[in-house]
C-alpha cells in the first residue's frame, strides 16, 4: 500500500495524522520485511522522542487496519 493510501485510510478510521505517526509509516513501507525491532530503531535514530510503546502500537494499528501483515519468523533447530 502506498504511504498516501495508509493516511487516507488512518484518516477515514478517525485517526490523526500526527509528525510520530507519519514518520513511522514512511520507515514501515519503506522497510518491508523489518523487525519491529528494527523499525524502531530506525524510528529513535530520527526522533529520539518517540518511544517503543509508540512504535508498537502504531504497528498494531496498521495491522488492524489490514495495512500491512505482520508474519512471525519460524526457524528450524537443528
Amino acid at each position: 500500500m502506498s504511504n498516501e493510501k495508509a493516511i487516507i485510510t488512518l484518516r477515514e478510521q478517525g485517526f490523526r495524522i500526527t509528525k510520530q505517526r507519519k514518520l513511522i509509516l514512511d520507515i514501515i513501507l519503506k522497510n518491508d520485511g523489518s523487525t519491529c525491532k528494527d523499525i524502531y530503531y530506525q524510528v529513535i535514530s530520527k526522533d529520539n522522542t518517540i518511544g517503543a510503546a509508540t512504535v508498537y502500537r502504531m504497528i498494531r494499528l496498521l495491522e488492524d487496519l489490514g495495512i500491512i501483515e505482520r508474519i512471525d519468523m519460524i526457524t528450524v533447530k537443528e
